[in-house]
């Protein structure tokens, strides 16, 4: 992030890089530079003075020296999904080369360097039945998704992403390469669990792992969307009983004529009910069962399948490259009129891309102390996000955003006036305070004027 006294990198700083790294350094007249610059979100248009492609904690510790240094413009790049991925004129220290990943199958630990993806990650553990509370896209990288807390389809079973971190090597601002964990630099250990990257460059993860698949039962039925006032009404009441090996996620939009999707929901607006049994299959049958004879679905497909088919199942509708605008709301549990919002607003998108997804929060997650980690967004009980998105030669894109906002809006009543950090647009400091509340925000504050004291 900039501080007052950033300055833009210059031809002299792109040398110094190049002579100080194994990996390449990439400046707007390389080979590479546009797609180095092209992350998920398309409407994220910047230009960085260069890349810092590190291929080793070594490359990562030139590049922060380099920057303080020269007092350069600083982003860190890894799986690219953040807002904050890249800066204008500044150094991105990309971290996507690092890719080392091990598992220890017998101690259920994983060690994977902060450029690996969910997807890939999953495959290594997957070879041993393994897994870790993950994000619900193979492309989202493991360190953003880490860093800001981490939800997915394990979380009730197994907590948070950061309730599943057992420690992590940090690159500081001076420079230094320092590990932390609950006996080890313990302070920088609970702000990484949830502060996002405001305390240093993360080059690794150790995770804890459980035993999970190959074989889930898990998977998406489809309602259609006139139909999604009962049938949420109907969820709401089947969820509050549901054990914690159950998470759910809903979401209403209109499902493109994908290969991998049914032809009955082609282009027709659906409430989407998906859900993941983290036990047996067997067991899963029974507890879903009455979810799975609820009303006139159009398509079910809650079965048993291998667990990277679940995570990979959103990957067909969020493309790398299609411009992207969120709002997020964290609610209590679904009220009449929390659920009529959120159908009526749906109802009523500006793009088929657009979307409105809802997580199942509590299990496991809500059962971890309120200041155990900076994730503290431990009491909610479900996460929504508010998706417009569109394509570059769309002209409606302020359509799409208006009407992302008017959401948004009018879902405040009903909202716990929280937000996840991960689903956080550019939104100000006010919004941040809010993200982790009060007293976490100020401790959060004081470690950064430890650690980071020129941002």
């Amino acid at each position: 992030m900039a501080t007052e006294t950033a300055t833009r990198a210059r031809a002299t700083d792109l040398e110094h890089l190049r002579s100080s790294l194994s990996g390449l350094v990439i400046g707007p007249e390389d080979e590479g530079y546009d797609e180095a610059r092209s992350i998920w979100n398309g409407a994220i248009d910047r230009r960085p003075a260069c890349f810092a492609r590190c291929t080793g904690v070594a490359d990562v510790v030139a590049a922060v020296r380099c920057a303080r240094e020269r007092d350069l413009q600083v982003a860190v790049l890894a799986g690219g999904h953040g807002v904050d991925a890249l800066c204008d004129g500044g150094l991105v220290i990309d971290l996507l080369p690092m890719k080392g990943i091990r598992v220890d199958p017998v101690a259920r630990t994983a060690r994977a360097e902060a450029g690996v993806l969910w997807g890939e990650l999953d495959r290594e553990t997957q070879l041993f039945g393994l897994a870790t509370v993950g994000g619900i896209v193979t492309h989202t990288g493991i360190a953003g998704l880490t860093l800001g807390g981490g939800i997915g389809w394990l979380m009730r079973k197994h907590g948070a992403t950061v309730d599943n971190l057992l420690s992590a090597d940090v690159v500081t601002a001076e420079g230094e390469i320092v590990t932390v964990s609950e006996a080890e630099n313990p302070d920088l250990f609970w702000a990484i669990r949830g502060g996002g990257g405001n305390f240093g460059i993360v080059t690794s993860f150790e995770y804890r792992l459980h035993p999970v698949g190959p074989i889930v039962l898990a998977g998406p039925i489809f309602h259609p969307l006139e139909d999604a006032p009962e049938v949420l009404r109907f969820y709401r009441e089947f969820i509050a009983a549901a054990p914690d090996e159950l998470t759910t996620i809903f979401d209403l939009s209109v499902p493109p004529a994908l290969p991998s999707l049914p032809e009955e929901v082609h282009g027709r607006p659906v409430v989407m009910v998906g859900a993941c049994y983290a036990g047996s299959p067997d067991e899963g049958a029974e507890v879903v069962r009455p979810l799975k004879q609820f009303g006139r679905p159009l398509v079910d497909l809650l079965e048993p399948k291998p667990y990277t088919a679940l995570q990979s199942m959103f990957d067909p509708v969020v493309p790398h490259g299609w411009h992207r605008y969120w709002k997020s709301v964290e609610l209590p549990p679904l009220t009449d009129a929390a659920i009529d919002t959120l159908v009526e607003h749906s109802a009523a998108l500006t793009s088929p891309k657009s979307y409105c997804i809802v997580f199942q929060l509590g299990g496991a997650l809500a059962r971890v102390g309120e200041d155990a980690t900076a994730f503290s967004q431990r009491d909610a009980a479900h996460n929504v996000n508010i998706n417009a998105v569109w394509t570059e030669e769309d002209p409606d894109a302020e359509r799409h955003i208006a009407w992302a906002r008017d959401f948004f809006d009018a879902m405040q009543p009903h909202a716990r006036g929280r937000v996840y950090v991960n689903f956080l647009g550019e939104e100000g400091g006010e919004r941040e305070r809010q993200a982790y509340g009060a007293g976490t925000y100020e401790r959060l504050v004081e470690l950064k004027r430890g650690y980071d004291p020129t941002n």
